[in-house]
C-alpha cells in the first residue's frame, strides 16, 4: 500500500469513528430532553388525578382550563366519557396517544401569533374513572429545533474535521514521500559508485533520521571495508611483486648455474624458503581479511589470558636467548574475557617477535667514533593487569624504539619502517594484532618506553 493510500485508510477509519461520536452526542442529547419532559408531565399528571379522586365534581375541568389559559408551552386536553372536550388548549386528542399510558411525541396545530403553525409536543395520556381521558403535554418545538440546530453545528464539525484531516493525511503522505525519495536518491547515488555519499539527515531524531543514521553507519564500514581491499591489492600488487620477480630469478640462476645435483638442490631449497615467506604473507592477509569481516566471532569462548602469555614467554624465551635478549614476566593479573584464544595467543606471540626483532640495544658510538658495548641488556617485559574493566597486555622493551609521527603508521599493513628494511618481515604483524584487537573491540597502542617501545593490546572484559 503507497503512502497516500495508508494516510487514506487512517483518515476514513478516523472519520468513521469521529461521525459516530457525534451521532451518539445528539442523540443522546434528544433522549436526555425527552427523558425529561416524560418526568415532569408524569409527575404532573399524578398531581391532576388526585384532584380528581379528593376534590367535588367538577374540579379537574376548573383546574385544567385554568392551567390552559395561563400558557400555550404547557398543553392539556379534558374530553367526557362520551369523547366531548371539556376544558383544555388542544383542539383535539391527539391519535398519537391513543393507546395511553407510556406517552409519546405527537404533532398539533398552533392557531395564535407568529408561532402559529403545526409544532411538536409530547405528552402522556390517562383514562379517568368517570370515563373521561386527561391529556397532559409540552411544547418541544424549541427543543426539537436545538437539537436540530446541534446536529447541523455536528455536521459543520465533522465536515472540518474531514477536510482538515484529509489535508494532514495529504501533507503528512507528501512529507513521508518527500523523506523516502530524498533516501532513494542518495542509495542510487551511492550505488551509482559515490561510496562517499550518505543518506541525508533532518536532524529531528524521528524514525527516517533514525534509519538513515544507520545506514550512514553501514556505509561508513562497508566504505572502510571496500577501502582496505583496494589497499590490500595495491600492496599485494607492490609489496609482492619483489619476492616473485626473486623467487623467478633465483629459479633461473639454479636452472642456469648449478652444474651438480648439489646446486641444483640448494638452488631448490632457496626457492623453496622464499616461496614460505610469500605463502606466510598470503596466510597473513587471508587471517586479516577474515577478523576484519567478524568471521571468528562464534569461536569466542571464555579464555584466561595468564596461561596464554605464559605459553607465549615460553615459546620465545630460547629465541630472545639466542638473540641476546633476556625475556622475562612482570606484573600478572587473573584475568577472564570471552575471546578466541587461538588469536589472542597469535596477537602476543606478535608483538614478542616484534620486539625480539627490533628492540636490540644498539652499540652506541663514544666521542672517538669507535662503538663501545652499552652496559644496559637489552631485554623484553610482558605484563598483565585490569583496569577499569580492561585487560591490559603490554610488551615492552629497551631497544631503539619508534618515533611519535611513525607510531600509527607501523600499524598499517606492509609497512615497514627504514630501520627495519634489512630485517625478515611481511610487514604485517602490527596490522595483523590490530584487526584481531578491534575483532575483540580493543584497540592497540604503540607508546614511548623511555627508552624502547611499549605495545599496549588493550581489550575489553
Amino acid at each position: 500500500m503507497s503512502a497516500f493510500g495508508l494516510s487514506a485508510a487512517g483518515v476514513a477509519v478516523y472519520f468513521i469513528l469521529t461521525a459516530a461520536l457525534l451521532a451518539g452526542l445528539v442523540w443522546q442529547l434528544n433522549r436526555v430532553f425527552v427523558a425529561d419532559v416524560m418526568e415532569t408531565l408524569s409527575a404532573e399528571m399524578r398531581t391532576l388525578t388526585a384532584i380528581e379522586n379528593t376534590a367535588e365534581p367538577g374540579a379537574m375541568e376548573r383546574t385544567v382550563a385554568g392551567i390552559a389559559r395561563q400558557t400555550n408551552k404547557r398543553l392539556y386536553f379534558l374530553s367526557a366519557s362520551d369523547g366531548r372536550k371539556l376544558a383544555g388548549n388542544l383542539a383535539e386528542f391527539p391519535p398519537e396517544l391513543a393507546a395511553g399510558g407510556a406517552g409519546g411525541l405527537f404533532t398539533y396545530a398552533f392557531e395564535k401569533g407568529p408561532q402559529a403553525g403545526e409544532r411538536n409536543a409530547a405528552g402522556i395520556s390517562v383514562s379517568l374513572a368517570g370515563g373521561g381521558k386527561l391529556v397532559v403535554a409540552r411544547d418541544i418545538e424549541d427543543q426539537r429545533r436545538f437539537v436540530a440546530s446541534i446536529r447541523l453545528l455536528a455536521l459543520a464539525a465533522f465536515a472540518l474535521i474531514a477536510i482538515g484531516g484529509l489535508g494532514l493525511g495529504i501533507l503528512a503522505s507528501r512529507t513521508a514521500l518527500r523523506r523516502v525519495e530524498s533516501i532513494s536518491d542518495a542509495t542510487r547515488r551511492i550505488m551509482a559508485g559515490e561510496f562517499s555519499g550518505r543518506l541525508p539527515l533532518q536532524g529531528s531524531g524521528d524514525e527516517f533520521d533514525r534509519l538513515s543514521n544507520s545506514v550512514n553507519e553501514m556505509l561508513v564500514r562497508i566504505e572502510d571495508l571496500m577501502h582496505g581491499l583496494k589497499e590490500v591489492s595495491d600492496n599485494i600488487a607492490h609489496d609482492l611483486k619483489t619476492p616473485l620477480n626473486r623467487l623467478r630469478q633465483r629459479a633461473e640462476a639454479s636452472l642456469r648455474s648449478a652444474g651438480t645435483a648439489d646446486e641444483l638442490r640448494a638452488g631448490l631449497g632457496d626457492t623453496i624458503e622464499a616461496a614460505d615467506e610469500i605463502i606466510k604473507t598470503f596466510n597473513a592477509l587471508l587471517l586479516i581479511a577474515r577478523l576484519e569481516a567478524g568471521a571468528v566471532e562464534e569461536t569466542k569462548t571464555a579464555i584466561a589470558l595468564a596461561p596464554v602469555l605464559a605459553d607465549a614467554a615460553e615459546l620465545y624465551e630460547p629465541v630472545a636467548e639466542e638473540a641476546g635478549i633476556r625475556l622475562f614476566m612482570g606484573e600478572i593479573c587473573n584475568v577472564t574475557l570471552s575471546a578466541n584464544r587461538h588469536l589472542i595467543g597469535q596477537a602476543v606471540v606478535n608483538l614478542i617477535d616484534n620486539a625480539i626483532k627490533y628492540g636490540r640495544q644498539s652499540e652506541p658510538e663514544t666521542t672517538s667514533g669507535r662503538a663501545r658495548r652499552d652496559d644496559r641488556e637489552s631485554r623484553i617485559e610482558l605484563s598483565l593487569c585490569l583496569e577499569h574493566g580492561r585487560a591490559i597486555i603490554t610488551v615492552a622493551d629497551n631497544g631503539p624504539g619508534i618515533s611519535a609521527s611513525d607510531r600509527k603508521r607501523a600499524m598499517e599493513r606492509f609497512v615497514r619502517l627504514d630501520k627495519s628494511r634489512s630485517l625478515p618481515g611481511t610487514g604485517l604483524g602490527l596490522s595483523l594484532v590490530a584487526a584481531v584487537a578491534r575483532l575483540h573491540g580493543g584497540e592497540l597502542r604503540l607508546e614511548d618506553n623511555e627508552p624502547g617501545l611499549r605495545a599496549v593490546l588493550i581489550l575489553p572484559v
